[in-house]
């Protein structure tokens, strides 16, 4: 009986020790890393404008929360009152393809997003409410694998977000751009104190290989005053110089954006 009992005791041991390992596994596990959705519309007049934000507000971000999905960004283009090419961007992350998915197949049949985005949807195809739109699906750096909300006392018509797009004339030197954001960038936009939202590769879209990121400001002159620390910062002359960063980006586009009222960002 006493072997018996040890017995029990060894493997209740074993067992409650290999929970343990377990849990604690599964504690320092990071994140899995989140997938992204950027909708670029483009639009010709104010009137466009309006029924997209009223489409935006009342009824595609409400199906969005309803869904599952809690932060969403919509930006307008920050000269929109004056491009001929006037955008809006509306931001969407996703924890899985599956997610993105599954949100993709239930939009056209939610009920009460068909009825408060009726005018948006049954637009005539004389009377439309954008010239086109586009869709870029991005998967977020190992480095920041999920988004994050930045906090600002400031008011968002004061604020400043800054989209980024590099592309690369090859596979192996749109990697290596990567690599150097997770292993080096990163660090230096933390320090500085630029709030970024999201860095991500682009995994479909018209223009690739691409990387994407955004970082956010209080206001333009907050963004001047931290690209000038930036270019200034030690690390990043270093690593700037480093043969194997070279040539690694031929083309690279910035946008100046501005949160709407109804943002979630």
């Amino acid at each position: 009986m006493k072997f018996k009992s040890l017995i029990s005791t060894l493997i209740l041991g074993i067992l409650i020790t290999g929970f343990t390992l377990a849990a604690r596994s599964e504690a320092i596990k990071p994140p899995a890393r989140q997938y992204y959705q950027i909708v670029v519309y483009h639009l010709k007049d104010k009137t466009q404008e309006q029924r997209l934000d009223k489409y935006l507000s009342e009824a595609y971000l409400p199906f969005l929360h309803r869904s599952g999905v809690k932060t969403v960004g919509v930006f307008k283009a920050a000269n929109i009152d004056t491009a001929t090419d006037k955008k809006i961007y509306v931001y969407i992350p996703y924890n899985s393809l599956s997610e993105f998915s599954r949100i993709s197949q239930i939009v056209d049949t939610d009920k009460e997003l068909l009825q408060k985005g009726a005018d948006y949807l049954n637009a005539k195809y004389d009377d439309a409410p954008y010239v086109r739109k586009e869709s870029i699906l991005l998967q977020a750096f190992i480095g920041m694998p999920v988004l994050k909300k930045p906090e600002f006392t400031e008011p968002k018509s004061g604020r400043l977000y800054e989209l980024r797009s590099y592309e690369s004339p090859t596979e192996i030197a749109n990697l290596k751009k990567v690599q150097m954001f997770n292993q080096e960038e990163l660090e230096i936009f933390d320090r500085i104190g630029s709030k970024a939202v999201f860095y991500a590769e682009v995994i479909a879209g018209s223009r690739m290989p691409n990387l994407m990121y955004m970082t956010t400001y209080s206001s333009p002159a907050s963004r001047e005053e931290h690209w000038k620390v930036f270019s200034a910062d030690p690390k990043w002359k270093r690593i700037s110089a480093l043969p194997e960063y070279q040539k690694v980006v031929n083309k690279s586009e910035t946008i100046f954006l501005v949160p709407t009222d109804y943002s979630d960002l």
